[in-house]
């Protein structure tokens, strides 16, 4: 088979993490004394890099001081909630079994996400899915979305080109980073984004549930 490569977002595409996410951007706000952001503002930011996110949901006077100090509220925020007991970031139902059958037909898989590191091997950790990937690229390895820097590096590391990829998300910032890096965009309409929104953005396909997502993967596989 010619080689093949999926490269996956994680927040709301693999993982259910809205709720966790807007929790800790709550806890933050309210730790540096500023108005915590409705869902509908946080979701809209979720991909892009901690810093701009913070950004964008700030005040438009903050200080870069106290704009540190919120981007740091929120990684703390964070690593608290991942320690209390009803901490929750399920996979999305059908997630594992998708992951499982690429790799069984011998896909390969990456990774394209603004979480950190930590965070990712957090989730990985936790949900066993280390297994599945074969390139990772992160919000600490160079230009976030919708840059094309983590695809484009991505491709690079498994020696494919841009008609062999495919890049699968649930935000407009995935769809901005895989258009520009040239490769076929898939969007999922079960995380942070609305189909209409990814369909604005210019995804090449929107998908509602795993099962068309599976079957437009492997007929992806006979172009």
């Amino acid at each position: 088979m010619t080689l093949k490569l999926a490269i996956w977002d994680m927040d709301g595409t693999i993982v259910d993490s809205r709720d966790v996410i807007q929790r800790a951007m709550t806890r933050a706000f309210e730790q540096v004394g500023l108005t915590p952001p409705q869902y509908d503002d946080t979701r809209k930011i979720v991909g892009l890099g901690l810093f701009e996110a913070c950004e964008i949901l700030a005040p438009p006077d903050i200080s870069t001081e106290r704009l540190t100090g919120l981007v740091d509220s929120y990684k703390n925020a964070f690593r608290v909630l991942r320690t209390e007991p009803d901490f929750h970031e399920p996979l999305y139902d059908g997630a594992m079994d998708a992951l499982t059958e690429l790799r069984d037909a011998g896909w390969l898989i990456g990774m394209a996400t603004g979480k950190s590191r930590y965070g990712v091997r957090s989730v990985l950790d936790a949900h066993g899915l280390d297994h599945f990937f074969d390139t990772i690229w992160c919000a600490d390895d160079g230009p976030g979305k919708p840059h094309p820097f983590m695809v484009e590096q991505a491709m690079g590391a498994m020696g494919v080109e841009a008609p062999q990829a495919v890049m699968i998300g649930d935000a407009i910032h995935d769809i901005a980073m895989g258009r520009a890096a040239g490769v076929r965009t898939l969007g999922v309409s079960w995380g942070f984004g609305a189909a209409h929104e990814l369909e604005q953005a210019g995804a090449d396909e929107i998908h509602h549930d795993f099962g068309t997502l599976r079957a437009s993967l492997f007929a992806f596989t006979s172009r």
